[in-house]
């Protein structure tokens, strides 16, 4: 077991996620994790944001900015932005891949068009799938605040790899 960052990081738990992910599939694996039955991964509870919604090809993330999400600026870090867009559209990919496969970012494009702050509350992140194949995977996604207005977007090439 090694601490980075504050939080607790379990090989094992690492092992038992890839060894799910070969008899789930990505679809079931995420589904689990929704639903409480599988641990969300480590990043998503140090930024505070959960998966809230999955089906194949489409997945959305939920979360609240608070000052600890602040650059020095007293505005939500970009950073954040990336690690919601990232993390919904990554998961896009995984939700249509097969049983013994997962992915990883290859690549992420992030465009931030509004400011955040504590006071912009809930905001949702959803990826959706553009196109699948056997090596890479390509999804966009957009994150929006509760009036439905854009914050940001992005699109990522996710490179399709063996579990």
């Amino acid at each position: 077991m090694t601490i980075m960052g504050g939080a607790t990081m379990n090989a094992a738990a690492d092992e038992a996620a890839r060894e799910t992910l070969k008899v789930l599939g990505g679809l079931a694996f995420l589904e689990a994790i929704r639903d409480g039955r599988l641990p969300q991964a480590p990043m998503a509870d140090t930024l505070d944001f959960a998966l809230t919604e999955v089906e194949e090809g489409r997945v959305v993330f939920r979360g609240r900015p608070h000052p600890g999400h602040y650059n020095p600026f007293g505005l939500v870090h970009g950073g954040w932005f990336a690690t919601l867009l990232d993390s919904c559209i990554a998961c896009a990919v995984l939700s249509a891949l097969p049983k013994g496969s997962g992915c990883t970012t290859l690549e992420l494009k992030v465009n931030l068009v509004r400011a955040m702050t504590e006071d912009t509350g809930a905001v949702e992140a959803e990826g959706k799938v553009v196109q699948v194949g056997r090596q890479v995977g390509v999804a966009e996604g957009r994150l929006t605040d509760g009036k439905g207005r854009l914050l940001g977007h992005g699109t990522s090439t996710c490179l399709i790899i063996p579990v």
